[in-house]
């Protein structure tokens, strides 16, 4: 990685003045973030983080200090041309021309895998990750808080295999459960098996709707609970109606995935654990962690003093489990199947007191790899509609999205020579979805606008895909092959300092977000990088320059290009080339 080369020549030197080993000093300095005020240094060093436990008292003028007296036992090398100080930092900026050398260098070389193999990651141990998302009940609607969790689980695993981790993608279905009674006596009732094989998704969420208008009559709940009895005491006939509500959705799911650009190792579910949560209640009775309360109820004591004043339900009154004793099951049996270092549920954040629960009752069973487990907890998001009116499938949200960017496209009169305006219009849709979603913190709860996200100027999807498009279309324009050998002497302008300068600084980006799995570093990095690249356009012409400047240009541009390309991959979305 370009920039380790730079931080480790940094930390050589320093290492020598202040007597420390470089290791030690490496994490320490950090890439400058590029700012419109222009010529910054390209890294600096925090002088507080390299004085071992007095920072936080250090005044700052002991900080300025500090900095001057070391920026001046510092020398100039081959690699650092400039070093000053600022507000408690050392600042050191790179010979211009070897930065642009070693920064293209490395892009080019290093393609898709450009970031993910610095010596910043040479720490973190290759882990083999479960992850758990999406997870939509059968028959119920697929919310948005199913498609914040189907787009975070998807960043999370995309992250993880690019940094060369083992991860397993499950989606653990609500397919089990009372509901599943009502279903099967509403299917007897209005049921349609052509319906079910051709829109099984739509025509189970129909029959739910019409049952549950009856579910209030005292004779469709007695059938209802002997229909669920059935499955229970695996009735054949029960089951195979249920195998095929089953089947026959997930086979729609995975079409329905595959238009986001999302794929699942294993479709699991809550049906899988009926049979091992009754070994999960019998081991909380061998180990004296089951208590029976007065309604009948089985329940785990979580608190200090043993008082109840903090407990967990894990068997109902009439002795049938839990959706907490089936999770309880599914992390056991995953540990055994997997062996996992972690495991990540990615739910949105009203789960929260559930997985405390969950981590806490393992524990007490012995498990210490519980603490091993995370739950990445999200916020909610208010007002997305359709224009049909509420969101009830995933797939209305995907149909609504690319009619909307077909619109937006035809109206924008540039999209005469796009081979299929249709599958464009998903994939910018879609970009514009993942954007809007990821620019703030994953906890916090926003309002959606259609119209805000689909703008196609400002801080958008379409923007990163618009840039991506138009930076193709140049190498196209240009013979679109590599560029290899060029004169960096030709990328001295501050515009184009500005993209490499940014360039330098993605490792860093992507390790922020591998600490804690938000995705937002890498969207402010892809914007800050499309607008850097779009004033580079405009100030640093490919066409009409003489050959060794274009060829400079181009170059600085193929790297650009690279980079967006590899974070939007990250983060769900399906670069276009033509928009």
């Amino acid at each position: 990685m370009a920039a380790c080369a730079f931080r480790r020549s940094i930390a050589s030197q320093l290492s020598k003045v202040l007597d420390l080993p470089p290791e030690n000093l490496i994490k320490s300095i950090s890439a400058v973030p590029v700012s419109k005020k222009r010529h910054v240094a390209d890294f600096q060093l925090s002088v507080a983080s390299i004085e071992e436990g007095s920072s936080s008292d250090c005044l700052v003028q002991d900080l300025q200090l500090r900095a001057q007296k070391l920026a001046e036992k510092l020398k100039c090398d081959a690699v650092v041309s400039e070093i000053s100080t600022g507000p408690g930092t050392v600042n050191f900026t790179i010979n211009r021309e070897l930065l642009a050398k070693t920064v293209l260098q490395q892009v080019l070389k290093d393609g898709t895998e450009y970031g993910t193999k610095s010596e910043l990651f040479s720490t973190v141990p290759k882990q083999r990750a479960v992850i758990e998302f999406s997870s939509p009940n059968i028959a119920k609607k697929f919310h948005i808080g199913h498609l914040r969790s189907t787009i975070i689980g998807n960043f999370i695993a995309n992250l993880k295999v690019a940094l060369g981790h083992e991860v397993t993608r499950i989606n653990y279905l609500g397919d089990w459960g009372m509901q599943f009674g009502l279903l099967g006596v509403g299917f007897q009732q209005f049921g349609d098996k052509e319906k079910l094989k051709s829109r099984p998704l739509q025509h189970l969420f129909e029959v739910y709707v019409q049952i549950n208008r009856a579910a209030a009559d005292e004779n469709t709940k007695r059938l209802a609970k002997d229909f669920f009895r059935k499955l229970e005491e695996h009735d054949e006939q029960a089951l195979s109606l249920w195998k095929e509500f089953r089947g026959f959705s997930i086979k729609e799911y995975t079409q329905v995935y595959k238009r986001l650009g999302v794929h699942f190792d294993e479709y699991s579910g809550e049906s899988f654990y009926r049979e091992k949560s009754r070994e999960v209640l019998k081991m909380l009775e061998d180990k004296g962690l089951l208590q029976k309360t007065t309604k009948g109820t089985g329940v785990v004591d979580l608190s200090e003093k043993k008082d109840l004043s903090s407990f967990s339900t894990v068997i109902r009154s009439d002795g049938t489990s839990l959706y907490i004793t089936r999770d309880l099951a599914a992390a056991i049996d995953r540990m055994n199947k997997y062996k996992w270092d972690t495991m990540i549920y990615v739910t949105d954040r009203n789960q929260s007191s559930h997985f405390q629960h969950l981590f806490q009752i393992l524990k007490l069973m012995g498990y210490d790899w519980a603490e091993r487990c995370q739950h990445v907890s999200f916020g909610l998001v208010q007002g997305m509609k359709t224009r049909k009116g509420e969101v009830i499938f995933l797939e209305d949200v995907l149909d609504e999205v690319r009619s909307r960017m077909l619109e937006n496209m035809a109206s924008a009169k540039t999209t005469k020579e796009v081979e299929d305006p249709v599958d464009t219009a998903e994939k910018v849709g879609l970009a514009a979805l993942i954007v809007q979603d990821f620019r703030g913190l994953l906890s916090s709860d926003y309002q959606f606008s259609w119209d805000r996200a689909l703008q196609s100027r400002g801080d958008t999807g379409v923007f990163l895909q618009y840039t991506h498009a138009r930076l193709h279309s140049l190498e196209q324009m240009h013979g679109n092959e590599p560029v290899t050998d060029i004169n960096v002497a030709c990328l001295q302008e501050p515009d184009a300092i500005s993209v490499l300068q940014h360039l330098l600084r993605y490792d860093e980006v992507l390790y922020r977000s591998s600490q804690d799995l938000q995705p937002k570093h890498i969207v402010s990095y892809l914007l800050t990088l499309s607008h850097l690249a779009a004033v580079a356009h405009r100030t640093l012409p490919v066409k009409g320059s003489t050959p060794a400047l274009a060829q400079a240009r181009l170059c600085l541009f193929q790297a650009a290009r690279s980079v967006l390309a590899n974070g939007m991959k990250l983060l769900g979305i399906t670069p276009v080339i033509r928009m």
